[in-house]
């Protein structure tokens, strides 16, 4: 069984991977959640059922669109074919949607998107886990998942060095 610590190199890792992809694209990124929260913080709101434990990674805007970013890296065997959300996130994050009006969206290892309404609507319902939060999971064919392109856009290319004038 995997440790906190591990899971949180795997998701660390996870994020800044997200946040580039987002860059490239031309997105501005800045941490959100529980990343922005001192250690004590972050580890009481863990102890609770508050909604607020599940506050998405990431915030990103392009112009005037806004969302909130939520990055699933998984550490189990990726021969599953399938994604796995926490129900109480789904459940938090569509509630923040209504709340906030802005989109939630789930960016797994692969690069596929998935929204809360998408899992809500074609998720099956999993077991409890043994790890992390121990709560239930919805777990959803890779196959549904929206591609990263799709969303955000695509790369946009760098812009040539600049030339020095000698």
């Amino acid at each position: 069984m995997a440790s906190f610590h591990d899971r949180k190199a795997v998701g660390d890792a996870h994020e800044l991977r997200v946040a580039q992809e987002l860059t490239v694209r031309g997105w501005d990124v800045a941490a959100w959640g529980q990343a922005i929260l001192t250690d004590v913080v972050s580890r009481a709101l863990r102890g609770t059922d508050s909604s607020l434990r599940w506050t998405p990674d990431l915030i990103a805007a392009q112009e005037k669109r806004v969302v909130l970013v939520d990055c699933k890296g998984r550490m189990k065997s990726r021969d599953t074919g399938r994604h796995s959300v926490q129900r109480d996130a789904v459940m938090a994050h569509l509630q923040l949607t209504a709340w906030t009006r802005l989109p939630v969206i789930y960016v797994f290892d692969d690069l596929g998107v998935l929204t809360p309404m998408d899992i809500l609507l074609s998720g099956r319902h999993g077991p409890h886990s043994p790890i992390g939060s121990g709560t239930a999971y919805y777990f959803i064919p890779a196959e549904r998942s929206t591609p990263f392109d799709e969303v955000f856009g695509t790369a946009r290319p760098a812009a040539p060095p600049l030339e020095t004038v000698g």
